[in-house]
């Protein structure tokens, strides 16, 4: 009876005793099952607590209504027992059990608030399930009151409404958020992890509809989230396996029992090395891996629960031939589908969640690993990994991990899917599958060949080809100015082109394969289906082809393309993932410093120290003693090379110590011997971590003589100071880090030649009030490295070295009592100081009044001028702008230009075919199955396969075709915007580099050329493809019931309602995302670079607290995509479960006149329609935030150019200049638009063979005017000619090729010495030879090994600095033109040295006309005459004997040097 009341009948219901039993205890079951788990999970994380709200009362209202009303039907079954009216148990059971239900959940609902829980995943569910449970009852009391005319039990059909009703409230009342917790200024997020469903993301998806996102819309993030957190977990478990493997090494070495360490050493390496390799893997799965299987989970119900379709669709074909099967149960198949479909999106989504923030906390983790391993390594370990290279490790390879987390479970998943699909195919066709099964097998290995394939080329070729070409582009962009000076630009254009075809040969192998592979999995699902079905009905003759096997293996065959896809991409990115992770497990295995090889014992001192910068290498201080006393100065004086600065690195520990001991006792402060500034404001950088007292930083400005620098500085000392210091002279970088070692107040000083980078006046000034014995550090531990021999007689001790040895050591009297090499280096070069002591006490007085560096000065005005169109005075780099929301169609355009207008044309067509074949096969199959209803199977069998296969043949090679054009115009389109970028960015002028960070160019060159060569193409190709597919369901669909076009209008809106809102927020998050990334390398490389400076000031927390802080606010915007991406996923899924629903509906409602082909067939496309459409709009999205790049680099590939290289009828002569007359006429010049004039009316002419000095106070103009020769900067008005020629006439590189200049800073390019001086090949090694001779590099060059093929590391970090100087001076040796500019290049040289390259340059250029930018003035005593200028005007011009006479400016600073009386 009840099989007949529930099935066979029009109006089906649930038996009474069901309903109350099942139905009513199964939410009762899930809220207490689930109950103990959540409390722990609540007792354990605790946010603070929620006021009791509106919202909060009524909930609690309605559960204790609940509780009241499920008891008084407790009580009314009592009042019946009394009236002897007895009912069965289940009456008092049922109630009884609601009863305390509903008091549990009002009683979570309190501990939730208490707890600071804002939304509740645990109770959604429980008011769901209760609902939906409610319903059949529902249905069932108003169908029996209706049957029997009256309601027989009234009290009970009451509470029951009641209870529907307040079940109904609260599911409502549960999909609203709490306000968030007190205390807490965070903006949480609303995702508490299972109700994201419903959840309120929404919220944020209309704030990013409304107006563009800003930092201040996001969620903070979960704690667990943090890198504080995330980082920690790893680095215990890192630690741990680090143990291990120690542990190991030392069993093997125990068990070798007498042989030596040395022995241990070598054999270890043949021992299975693998073995005691600490693993990061492990240290990854123990730290992440418990959270990531709760999204296993969730996979595994999807994986079932995706099969249930198929059967239904069994069902329901089943329905359309059975015609007298009553409507309801083709209705109900119809939403069960549906039912079904949003059960398995639910799921699937969930499962997303998980995977996607264990990919976060991974990235998170690797980044701080990497981050903290960077500051610890040894230089050895540097030199293997460069700063380009790590910074790959933390951008590429810690993003390939959170990329991998996304899809892992499929590893498992696809064989289970693929087992299971197997399963249900075998039910439907017997043994004919295994045909099909074949032909899959055969495909997996082709799809795996291919696969490994790409991989190789992807890790091997084009990671290589990318490193090289962005480590050169790196220095290029940091050397730029040079590469100008020197017309250098095309050689080096032609060697990243160079390497750009390299990289996109290995694109286009990459694409044939690509093609290859989307052909195979393209007509996989086919060729098996096609196998398949062949093989079925040629087997048996009685084996016949009907809809209902036809199309449920074909959804089947549907469901089995997934997994097949992904399986080989899952491995490869596998691949992919373990050669990233051996790249990160490499460098944190790398050698660290070891913190114990400088002890605390005494102050500072070295007894016996043997030191080498690598095991490798020879050692570089042999047998050193120091030992100084507490509160005294010890200067270290010796030529360039000798291993002063690897001294101070010593006493630092920052080099390998071979034998000997090494104390220091107290703190240290630390000025290198290159200024290291931070990003961040002038004070920042002098207080440097410590806490503001402004009498103090008063002090240490004056000592620092930074005073007056303060105000020429456009926001005085919160002046934000550019990356490396751009802003800032090179003298005012020395003294702002003196600034900071002075402030922080340390016991031991070391100072690596500080004094080198100011002028005389300055240093004399900084050595009197803060180093010298008068100075305020008097009393403090000071070990100061010098050149400048002024000083040595005030210093306690002096200590010289040569070659690596301590040759003398004792004070200034004793050394010269001696006459030793100190006596000996002293009377070359002291002659011209001795004047100066005579003089210290009025040199001091205006020395300390007018210190200004007269470095750079004009950067300085440059800088002011920089900054005058900026009102807060602060920024001297341009803020990046996070480009305006809606990608412009003029980008698409252009893209499709680089392609190619008519290739772009002729892609759609060749899509459009293929969808058009696909058709034409599905139809055909439908048309093939309908031939069984007709019994007329046998007749056309041979033509019905040979069709089907010609189709679907036909769609590969079309596939093929469509998507190898496309990568094709794809490479040609890369090519074309990378070539614009380039050729742009040689040509900008150098105002520009100025103004903008280096990272933001590099990132043009890495991230958004890598999106375009590698994720644009194949987001385009997706893109395509799931729109035509799309496109072709509707098509079906509409063609097979026509009433479904009712239905697509509305589906269209709301799906590209969604869309638009979903795309305009998920690409303004994106943008966020990618604006707060780069500071995270930014710093990072600024960390690397000053990693000495940080460990010698004990800042090493600090700075990875920051960089912590800069990945957090990273994720932060990270974040909320991933829940977007759900939030998408979910309404997009539920319009195709629509489709579904109603596809299946029509197909009910229109059973009379359809065929069951037809049925199947629009059925089947529907079902595999959600797919398409969700990864549709996911490819619309990626393709708005990937054509971003496209605008971006087109941006910089369009900013404004300086004058043409090369301008063809005004070519000069060949050997001109003759002469070497330069003629200024009335010349002025300004830095940008708008700004005042930095030379005013200069008018001047200087012979050939003239040597002039230019001398002038800070901001005079001098480092302008020699800018204005090569035309860096263009005249505003006037005239500069050589030998009669304008030279604003010439092309820039005719012009800036027959100069030399030799600059301020010596940059050296990574790559050959050779290529260093000559990177065009003109000279014979010969000249090299000469050159190197001339400029005494010979001895050290020829010393080397591979001689001129020397590799110098990038930015020459193995030359010294007066070695890289000596380099620039033979690039100007051989090039050996009429007019040679010097540019204060003897800043970071010894007196030695110096005496050398003025000697070179006086017997080599003789004839030549020489500018000297005046550093020590008395180089210039004996040229021909000097310029003073001042204020950007001439002051003074004549000779040096004659300005003395004059008694004006150059007279004031000659008696401020001592020169003169």
């Amino acid at each position: 009876m009840t099989s007949n009341q529930t099935l066979h009948t029009d109006q089906p219901d649930l038996p009474q005793c069901f309903q109350l039993s099942v139905l009513s205890w199964l939410p009762c079951v899930y809220l207490w099952a689930v109950c103990p788990i959540y409390l722990f999970y609540l007792k354990r994380n605790h946010s603070g607590y929620i006021m009791m709200s509106i919202l909060n009362r009524f909930k609690t209202v309605l559960g204790l209504l609940l509780w009241i009303v499920c008891w008084t039907d407790l009580f009314y079954t009592f009042h019946e027992l009394r009236q002897d009216d007895t009912q069965p148990p289940i009456y008092f059971i049922t109630p009884l059990v609601l009863g305390m239900t509903m008091l549990l959940a009002t009683f979570l609902i309190q501990f939730e608030r208490l707890r600071g829980v804002q939304s509740s995943g645990v109770l959604l569910i429980f008011w769901f399930l209760s609902v939906l449970c409610a319903i059949v009852p529902f249905r069932s009391k108003i169908l029996q009151a209706f049957s029997q005319n009256e309601v027989t039990d009234k009290l009970r059909f009451t509470t029951f409404y009641f209870y529907f009703g307040l079940v109904v409230c609260e599911l409502i009342l549960c999909c609203f958020n709490e306000k968030p917790p007190l205390f807490s200024d965070v903006v949480t997020d609303p995702v508490s992890y299972a109700s994201h469903a419903v959840s309120l993301s929404l919220s944020m998806a209309i704030k990013g509809y409304k107006k563009p996102l800003e930092d201040k819309d996001l969620w903070s993030l979960n704690k667990r989230d943090t890198s504080k957190v995330a980082v920690m977990k790893l680095l215990q478990e890192w630690e741990k396996e680090l143990a291990k493997a120690k542990r190991y090494v030392c069993t093997r070495r125990g068990r070798g029992g007498k042989s030596s360490l040395e022995e241990a050493e070598v054999l270890l390496p043949n021992q299975k090395a693998a073995s005691r390799q600490p693993s990061f893997l492990r240290a990854l799965i123990k730290a992440f891996g418990p959270y990531f299987l709760i999204g296993s989970a969730f996979k595994l119900l999807q994986d079932v629960i995706t099969f249930v379709n198929p059967q239904l669709l069994r069902m329901l074909i089943s329905f359309t031939k059975e015609k007298e099967a009553p409507d309801w149960w083709g209705y109900s198949l119809a939403f069960l589908m549906f039912f079904t479909a949003i059960l398995q999106t639910l799921i699937l989504h969930c499962q997303f969640q998980y995977c996607f923030i264990t990919g976060m906390n991974i990235r998170t983790a690797v980044i701080g690993a990497i981050y903290r391993k960077s500051l610890v390594i040894t230089n050895a370990a540097k030199r293997s990994s460069t700063v380009g290279e790590v910074v790959n490790l933390m951008s590429v390879d810690a993003q390939r991990f959170m990329d991998l987390t996304t899809f892992l479970n499929m590893l498992w998943s696809a064989p289970l899917q693929i087992m299971l699909a197997l399963y249900f195919l075998w039910q439907n066709l017997g043994p004919s599958v295994l045909a099909g099964v074949a032909v899959m097998v055969m495909l997996i290995p082709l799809n795996a060949v291919i696969a490994m394939k790409t991989r190789a080329y992807q890790v091997g070729a084009q990671m290589q080809h990318k490193d090289s070409r962005i480590k050169l582009m790196n220095e290029i962009l940091n050397g730029i100015k040079v590469l100008k000076l020197y017309a250098w630009e095309n050689s080096f254009k032609e060697k990243i082109l160079a390497i750009r075809q390299k990289e996109l040969n290995v694109l286009r192998k990459m694409a044939y394969l690509g093609a290859l592979s989307t052909m195979a999995w393209t007509s996989a699902p086919f060729l098996v289906a096609l196998t398949t079905f062949a093989v079925y009905v040629s087997v048996d003759e009685n084996n016949v082809l009907d809809a209902e096997r036809a199309f449920v293996s074909l959804s089947l065959f549907n469901i089995l393309r997934f997994p097949l896809n992904m399986l080989p991409q899952v491995i490869s990115s596998l691949v992919q993932a373990s050669v990233s992770l051996k790249r990160i497990q490499r460098f944190l295995s790398h050698d660290e410093l070891d913190p114990d090889s400088v002890d605390r014992k005494n102050t500072a001192t070295v007894v016996n120290g043997k030191f080498t910068w690598s095991k490798e290498d020879p050692p570089i201080l042999h047998n050193i003693n120091v030992m100084v006393p507490q509160g005294s100065l010890l200067a270290v004086v010796g030529h360039v090379g000798c291993g002063k600065s690897s001294l101070i690195s010593a006493l630092l520990g920052e080099v390998e110590k071979l034998e000997g001991e090494v104390s220091i006792r107290g703190s240290v402060a630390y000025v290198p011997q290159q200024a290291w500034i931070q990003n961040a404001s002038l004070r920042d950088n002098i207080l440097f971590g410590k806490p503001y007292n402004e009498q103090k930083y008063c002090c240490v400005l004056e000592a620092c003589a930074l005073t007056p620098d303060l105000e020429v500085l456009p926001g005085g000392d919160m002046t934000e100071i550019g990356e490396k210091g751009i802003n800032l002279s090179g003298g005012q970088r020395q003294r702002v880090s003196l600034a900071r070692a002075l402030y922080s107040d340390t016991d031991i000083y070391l100072l690596d030649d500080p004094l080198s980078a100011v002028d005389a006046h300055v240093a004399k000034h900084i050595f009197d009030n803060l180093i010298g014995p008068e100075g305020v550090l008097k009393g403090k531990t000071r070990i100061l490295v010098t050149h400048g021999i002024s000083f040595l007689p005030q210093v306690d001790n002096i200590m010289v070295i040569v070659e690596g040895r301590v040759s003398e050591m004792g004070s200034y009297q004793e050394l010269l009592k001696q006459n030793g090499a100190f006596a000996e280096f002293l009377r070359t070069y002291a002659l011209e100081d001795i004047v100066e002591d005579e003089e210290e006490a009025s040199g001091a007085a205006h020395g300390g009044q007018r210190a200004g560096d007269q470095r750079g000065q004009e950067e300085f005005h440059k800088v002011e001028e920089l900054f005058s169109f900026t009102p807060p005075w602060n920024n001297p780099t341009s803020t990046q702008r996070c480009p305006s929301p809606q990608v412009k169609s003029k980008v698409y355009l252009e893209y499709a230009k680089a392609v190619g207008v008519l290739l772009s044309v002729f892609i759609c067509f060749l899509y459009g075919c293929q969808s058009a074949a696909a058709i034409g096969a599905n139809i055909w199959l439908s048309q093939w199955t309908n031939d069984a209803s007709a019994n007329q199977t046998q007749e056309n069998l041979n033509m019905r396969v040979g069709v089907y296969a010609a189709l679907g043949i036909a769609q590969g090679i079309l596939v093929m075709m469509s998507s190898f054009t496309l990568a094709m115009g794809n490479i040609g389109a890369a090519r074309k915007l990378h070539a614009n970028l380039l050729t742009n960015k040689f040509h900008t002028p150098q105002s520009f580099y100025d103004t903008t960070p280096l990272g933001r160019i590099i990132n043009r060159f890495s991230k958004d050329i890598y999106i375009i060569d590698e994720a644009l193409p194949s987001t385009v190709l997706m893109f395509l493809a799931t729109f035509f597919v799309s496109l072709s369901t509707m098509i079906v669909i509409v063609s097979s019931t026509p009433i479904f076009a009712v239905v697509i209008a509305p589906l269209a809106f709301i799906y590209i309602f969604v869309q638009r809102f979903y795309v305009a927020t998920s690409r303004q998050l994106k943008r966020l995302e990618s604006v707060s990334r780069s500071p995270i390398y930014s710093h990072f490389s600024e960390t690397v670079t000053g990693s000495s400076v940080i460990r010698a000031y004990g800042r090493h927390s600090a700075f990875v607290m920051m960089s912590d802080m800069k990945v957090d606010e990273n994720q932060k915007s990270y974040y909320p995509g991933i829940v977007s991406n759900r939030w998408l996923g979910v309404r997009i899924e539920f319009i195709g479960n629509c489709m579904v629903l109603f596809a299946a509906l029509f197909a009910v409602t229109g059973r009379e006149n359809l065929n069951p082909g037809l049925v199947g067939l629009s059925v089947s496309y529907a079902l595999q329609v959600t797919m398409s459409l969700n990864w549709m709009v996911r490819m619309t999205s990626d393709l708005e935030n990937n054509i971003v790049a496209v605008e971006r680099v087109k941006e910089y590939s369009e900013t404004k150019t300086e004058a043409p290289w090369e301008v063809e009828d005004k070519k000069p002569p060949p050997d001109w200049p003759t002469e070497g007359n330069v003629e200024f006429q009335d010349y002025s010049v300004r830095y940008r638009e708008g700004l005042d004039l930095v030379l005013k009316n200069l008018t001047l002419s200087v012979k050939g063979g003239e040597k002039i000095g230019i001398v002038g106070r800070t901001g005079a103009g001098k480092s302008s005017m020699t800018l204005c020769l090569f035309r860096l900067l263009e005249a505003a008005a006037g005239e500069i000619s050589i030998d009669g020629v304008k030279i604003s006439e010439l092309g820039l590189h005719d012009l800036r090729s027959r100069l030399t200049i030799i600059p301020q800073e010596p940059v050296l390019f990574s790559g050959t010495l050779k290529m260093n001086l000559d990177p065009f090949e003109k000279y014979s090694d010969e000249e090299l030879w000469g050159a190197l001779q001339q400029s005494h590099l010979h001895k050290f060059v020829s010393n080397q090994p591979a001689k001129l093929e020397l590799e110098c590391s990038e930015g020459g970090e193995n030359l010294s600095v007066g070695q890289r100087q000596l380099v620039c001076l033979a690039r100007a040796l051989l090039r050996k033109t009429r007019i040679l500019i010097l540019d204060e290049a003897t800043a970071a040289v010894d007196l030695e040295t110096d005496d050398l390259i003025q000697s070179t340059i006086r017997t080599q250029f003789e004839d030549c006309t020489v500018f000297t930018i005046a550093h020590r003035l008395n180089t210039i005593m004996d040229y021909t005459r000097v310029l003073v200028l001042d204020k950007g005007q001439i002051a003074e011009f004549d000779t040096p004997a004659n300005l003395i006479s004059q008694r004006g400016i150059f007279y004031g600073m000659t008696k401020d040097a001592g020169l003169t009386q």
